[in-house]
């Protein structure tokens, strides 16, 4: 028997991109489904940030709670954490500051919730001529997520842009043949808090690169099943440069993952409660 969510929390991760997070926020206020919690996990941003955040207060349409660590290197994981171990949200949609959420967003994830489930989501990729042209009123018409509209900005049309499509029917069968797996992605990924915390969170240790992935694979060896939905939750990502890649980091998570798989672990050391 399915039990429904009944607050929900968007956890937004962002670090110092205010014009990619206001076009985020602008995707929220357009939900068609009101009823959530915009918890954002800023890693260690400067003021701009903060601008944003409190403008989009003011216009009073979303519901902000505003999580901030002082600026540390990427410790993506350390503020999710926080995030994590103070909402009062009893289940939690995980997404990135540059991840424009398509209207029905917060009302598929909130339809397809599942107890003993975590959801994949799914996003479309963006180029970086299309991402600059990207304004607010592209967002509040969802022309963004129409493949005519991508195409006449410049982006190259491709069987991806089903992932677009406005059929209910053509979503649920392409999410049922699609041969990707339903995976834990820090883009657009959901489950219950109380999972998440029996899992201890985020591993801190890990940086850019595979560090969402490792909670997802806990979640399934404590036995939790992962359900895809990555034709019915969509967004859009904007492109950008990533400056925070890190060889060695890379080879760290690579590690860690690796022992998680091995020892089937399903907890962290290296959590919310190290």
């Amino acid at each position: 028997m399915r039990t429904k969510p009944q607050s929900i929390g968007v956890v937004i991760t962002t670090y110092n991109s205010p014009k990619w997070l206001a076009l985020v926020l602008t995707g929220y206020e357009c939900q068609d489904d009101k009823h959530f919690k915009i918890l954002i996990a800023d890693d260690g941003s400067g003021a701009s940030t903060r601008e944003v955040i409190d403008n989009y207060r003011e216009r009073g349409v979303l519901n902000i709670e505003h999580y901030w660590q002082e600026d540390d290197g990427f410790q993506k994981n350390r503020i999710l954490n926080k995030v994590i171990a103070n909402t009062d949200c009893d289940y939690l949609i995980f997404t990135d500051g540059d991840c424009i959420p398509r209207s029905d967003f917060i009302f598929a994830h909130r339809s397809y919730a599942q107890k003993g489930y975590f959801l994949s989501g799914g996003y479309f990729k963006l180029t970086q001529t299309v991402s600059d042209q990207v304004a607010e009123e592209e967002i509040v018409s969802q022309s963004i997520f129409h493949k005519e509209a991508l195409v006449a900005m410049g982006q190259p049309s491709s069987f991806k842009m089903n992932k677009l499509t406005t059929s209910a029917m053509r979503r649920s069968l392409l999410n049922w043949l699609t041969p990707t797996k339903a995976t834990w992605n820090g883009m657009n990924s959901s489950t219950w808090t109380s999972s998440i915390l029996e899992a201890n969170g985020f591993d801190e240790r890990m940086k850019y690169g595979g560090e969402d992935r490792e909670l997802g694979e806990r979640l399934m060896n404590a036995g939790l099943k992962s359900k895809q939905v990555r034709y019915s939750a969509i967004c859009v990502h904007l492109e950008h440069a990533r400056g925070y890649v890190d060889q060695e980091a890379l080879a760290l998570n690579r590690e860690i993952r690796a022992e998680t798989k091995k020892y089937k672990r399903v907890k962290t050391d290296h959590g919310i409660h190290n």
